[in-house]
């Protein structure tokens, strides 16, 4: 072979060698690069998880600093609820998240009446003073009787019952000086009772006023409900008033519902409800609108209801 020939398949040769090292290293740079984007990118996720681990963290602390406070609230209110009411008449518990406070109706008010005895004033200014040290707690009074049926002005011992509660209500706001909006009246009539009935020393215990105070956490859901309830009915604050006891059913939630919505259209008209109902002595005429609509067959999804919600209308605002 000529020695031209031999130098042009050298130099062919060492073109294909180059091209193919050319080729290998520019792979190889594409393969860097690639690697290098992928890792700035999980640099980029493993800097945002760790921020977001720390936030989380964070947040988890301040969660656990929130609840011990409000726990230390809880054990304060009931401590001080203890040390000022606990007695033979009066039992403290809790549970769920409430404090419950139980008051024999004999501390409360005279047989068959819903007039305010003086030692249940003094009883019940003691708790307004306690609640005043806890403005974010909403405040339920919830009336009880047992079950023997009531022969005086009142229809039945839900009417009984809602009275006691209303006058109970009233007291603390008008002579307790605790706000109307975290206040709600409640009455059980005989449907809830915590002893034997077919006793006296039971049906003594069944008659009582219970006290509910809420935890910051249920009060701000039983404000989020009460919100609703006024946004369905297209009604202002001021009209719809109370509020839904824990454990209110279906039933019970859409007769207050219509109930409060008639009382709303009525007091825009001009009537002044509270001064009809006159805040629990004439709740007769309050409390059988709420039963009659609860009854009703067209509404009625499960056992008719036991209980009665006590509507009480908000001061207007000055």
């Amino acid at each position: 072979m000529p020695k031209t020939a031999w130098i042009f398949v050298g130099i062919s040769f060492a073109l294909v060698l180059l091209s193919i090292l050319g080729f290998s290293y520019w792979q190889q740079n594409q393969q860097l690069q690639e690697l290098k984007t992928s890792f700035e990118q999980n640099e980029a996720q493993y800097q945002k998880l760790t921020n977001d681990l720390a936030a989380s963290k964070a947040r988890i602390d301040r969660l656990l600093e929130e609840k011990d406070s409000v726990l230390q609230a809880q054990k304060g209110l009931e401590q001080d609820m203890r040390k000022m009411l606990e007695s033979k008449d009066i039992t403290v518990s809790k549970g769920q998240g409430k404090l419950l406070v139980e008051i024999l109706d004999r501390v409360m008010f005279d047989s068959g009446q819903a007039i305010l005895k003086t030692e249940g004033e003094q009883v019940l200014q003691k708790i307004a003073q306690i609640l005043a040290q806890y403005p974010n707690r909403q405040v339920q009074i919830i009336g009880h009787t047992d079950n023997v049926p009531i022969r005086n002005r009142y229809a039945s011992n839900w009417e009984l019952s809602t009275a006691r509660a209303t006058a109970a209500v009233r007291f603390l706001c008008e002579s307790g000086g605790v706000d109307p909006r975290r206040l709600g009246a409640v009455g059980y009539g005989e449907f809830r009772p915590i002893a034997d009935n077919s006793t006296e020393d039971g049906r003594a215990h069944n008659r009582r006023i219970a006290v509910v105070i809420l935890s910051e956490e249920l009060a701000g859901s039983d404000a989020i409900l009460a919100e609703k309830m006024r946004e369905a009915t297209n009604q202002p604050q001021s009209t719809i008033t109370g509020t839904i006891p824990a454990g209110t059913n279906q039933v019970e939630s859409r007769a207050l519902m219509v109930s409060n919505s008639i009382m709303g259209h009525l007091a825009t008209n001009g009537l002044n409800l509270a001064a009809a109902t006159n805040f629990g002595t004439n709740q007769s005429a309050v409390a059988p609108m709420v039963n009659r609509v609860t009854n009703d067959p067209a509404m009625r999804t499960e056992a008719p209801p036991s209980t009665k919600e006590a509507v009480l209308e908000d001061p207007e605002e000055p």
